[in-house]
């Protein structure tokens, strides 16, 4: 692990049905130091999120069987896991998309296709935010 890495040892699961965002998104966190955890779809997503206990949970909001919506509400609504950052991926913008996420509890909303700095930035924001919590600061 290169400890100059702006993101050295950040665990983040990327839940998406689409191979493509997956491994852009995996590229560009591993560039940042993440270590980085993929899922193809809500139900993996889950069990992914209880094996591997992420710092922070990207989620894509259409998806087959279980959407971005009721994984982001599961997450939440589970003792351990509800204080995971979550951050919905999505291609539609809209107030009721943004209203939506925020009643399951998401934590922020990043529309695609994202970018490397946006993708980083959102990790970056999100899991300091935590280390503060937890240190108190």
């Amino acid at each position: 692990m290169d400890a100059s890495l702006p993101l050295s040892g950040v665990k983040v699961l990327l839940i998406d049905d689409s191979n493509t965002i997956r491994r852009s998104g995996e590229i560009f966190l591993s560039q940042a130091g993440c270590q980085v955890v993929l899922a193809e779809d809500g139900f993996d997503g889950l069990s992914k999120v209880v094996d591997t206990q992420p710092d922070i949970i990207f989620v894509d909001v259409m998806m087959p069987r279980l959407d971005g919506y009721q994984t982001c509400s599961l997450i939440k609504s589970h003792q351990q896991y509800k204080k995971i950052p979550v951050v919905m991926l999505t291609s539609k913008d809209t107030v009721f998309d943004r209203a939506r996420g925020r009643l399951v509890g998401s934590d922020q909303y990043l529309i695609k296709p994202f970018n490397k700095k946006s993708l980083v930035d959102a990790v970056i924001r999100h899991t300091q935010q935590q280390q503060e919590k937890v240190h108190g600061k």
